[in-house]
């Protein structure tokens, strides 16, 4: 599994600056910090081969004429020459980095026109915590390097999903499925998992529909922003469930499961139970023991559950029952806990444990879980100021505070004060994120990804999520090392490797004359 977030971006001093400009000023600016005195090697481009975003799950494929333009991510970002000009007042003879693979097997890029950090694969929920807060610690780095370098002015990183002015950004998951399971029957019994997901998870918003026409408060940033059940498009006319059908790995094996419904979380535990429960709900899918409450009104459904902060509001189903979100989360939480197997691992445990404790809490009082769920913590904040202030909904001050809550600078955000504060419970320790900040999971192919990197910066010069590029020096061609198996490529089988070999050449060598299931399938 895996994260990616689409980061909110501003400058504060420049407020008719180009966006992707921005956002190529926090790869860059990351890549002056990561690599400082390696020029262009800071940056390892990415290989746009094997991407295939508009081959759709259902078996066919979008004609390229009729996609929409941000559908178009095996096509590199890119800055003409007049914009870097007139954006730096200076010569357009500047390299502009818009992509950039991190020795912690991650992607930072420009995704149109916001940074984005795309986490390297984990196996499990705690990891996938991990790896995620580890992009947020790259965000701020990048800010604050940006901050003290003469000549930029000063940007801002958000991890929220909208600008509240009809715009909205993604937070993406994506899970790793067995391709003999069929996309329909992953289909009908998502759809109203992800539907009511929202109350353990969300991130909370002020203001309802997608241009902040109705005043209050909801539970999810993106709610409003869904129109359809099921579709290939992440940018318009969003689907709940994504039919895109790029898996990143043995094609004929697996599929990626590319979820963009979720919320970006500050808070670790909502990560954790957001990654943990929808694992658990594709292993029943697997097993053919998902529930499958098929809701009357999908996309109604999700907004009603999302504009209903106490948690009490029903949907339709097409049985004719009505249930809360609650009500359909307990459908599933029951489910896992008939078929969790006697030897189910201990993190397995923790995450069932939890999300039943989360769900009798949210029945009692959903104020009580303000320490593990962004959308309450959120609320709880906001409550305080409508109190003291005697402040309506309407009040532009609580969009503020609502913004203020994402803002990733550690002395201004307001999650950060509430972790600071013990306000907000934490599963990594501050360390354990600045080291995954660096270096990749163990027992994935993102270990030899990024140690690839780090190791042989010079010598890599394309990388994916299924393979890397070499170029070594006097050799008249270009050497691709597939790594389309996900479970390959980990520590246990490459370590010695990296250990042993003198240069990149002798890395390779003993790489390719070795056991072929290194890192291949």
């Amino acid at each position: 599994m895996g994260t990616e977030t689409e980061y909110g971006i501003i400058a504060p001093g420049l407020p008719s600056a180009n966006p992707t400009l921005l956002s190529s000023q926090v790869v860059n600016a990351y890549a002056a910090t990561l690599r400082q005195g390696l020029g262009n090697l800071a940056g390892t481009r990415w290989d746009y081969t094997d991407e295939t975003p508009l081959t759709d799950a259902r078996g066919f494929r979008m004609d390229r004429a009729s996609a929409h333009p941000s559908q178009l991510t095996d096509e590199p970002a890119e800055l003409d020459a007049e914009q870097i000009a007139l954006e730096r007042g200076g010569s357009a003879e500047v390299a502009v980095l818009m992509n950039l693979v991190l020795n912690n097997g991650a992607r930072l890029y420009v995704d149109h026109a916001h940074p984005e950090y795309s986490s390297p694969e984990v196996t499990n929920p705690l990891d996938a915590v991990l790896w995620d807060r580890a992009g947020d610690h790259v965000a701020v780095a990048a800010m604050d390097r940006i901050a003290s370098t003469p000549g930029f002015s000063p940007v801002i990183l958000y991890k929220n999903n909208t600008d509240s002015k009809s715009v909205s950004y993604g937070s993406h998951e994506n899970y790793l499925v067995p391709r003999s399971v069929p996309f329909s029957h992953l289909a009908e019994a998502l759809i109203p998992f992800f539907v009511s997901r929202q109350v353990i998870c969300g991130a909370g918003r002020v203001g309802r529909g997608p241009l902040n026409q109705e005043p209050g408060f909801q539970i999810s940033q993106r709610a409003d922003f869904f129109e359809n059940e099921i579709g290939l498009e992440t940018t318009v006319r969003r689907p709940i469930i994504n039919t895109r059908d790029e898996p990143h790995a043995v094609a004929e094996k697996y599929r990626r499961l590319h979820v963009i419904i979720g919320d970006a979380n500050l808070n670790e535990v909502s990560t954790y139970l957001k990654t943990g429960t929808t694992a658990l709900v594709l292993a029943l899918i697997e097993q053919s023991l998902a529930p499958v409450p098929v809701l009357e009104d999908p996309v109604g459904a999700l907004r009603t559950i999302s504009h209903d902060s106490s948690l009490r509001a029903t949907v339709r189903l097409a049985d004719g029952r009505s249930m809360t979100g609650l009500d359909l989360q307990d459908l599933y939480c029951e489910a896992v806990l008939r078929a969790l197997p006697a030897d189910a691992d201990d993190q397995t445990r923790d995450v069932v444990e939890r999300w039943q404790n989360l769900l009798t809490t949210l029945r009692r009082d959903p104020a009580d879980a303000s320490r593990q769920v962004d959308w309450i913590a959120k609320l709880k904040v906001l409550e305080a100021y409508r109190a003291r202030d005697q402040l309506d909904w309407t009040d532009p001050r609580l969009a503020l505070v609502d913004l203020q809550y994402a803002d990733l600078r550690p002395d201004k955000g307001i999650y950060s004060r509430l972790a600071r504060r013990g306000e907000a419970e934490l599963l990594v320790d501050a360390a354990a994120v600045a080291s995954a900040a660096v270096e990749p999971p163990q027992d994935t192919r993102a270990y030899f990804r990024g140690r690839c990197i780090a190791r042989y910066p010079a010598e890599v010069v394309g990388a994916s999520w299924d393979s890397l590029i070499f170029e070594l020096a006097g050799e008249r061609r270009l050497q691709r090392v597939q790594t389309r198996e996900p479970l390959r490529g980990t520590a246990a089988l490459t370590a010695e490797l990296f250990d042993r070999a003198a240069d990149a050449e002798d890395f390779l060598a003993m790489l390719l004359s070795g056991p072929e299931r290194r890192v291949a399938p």
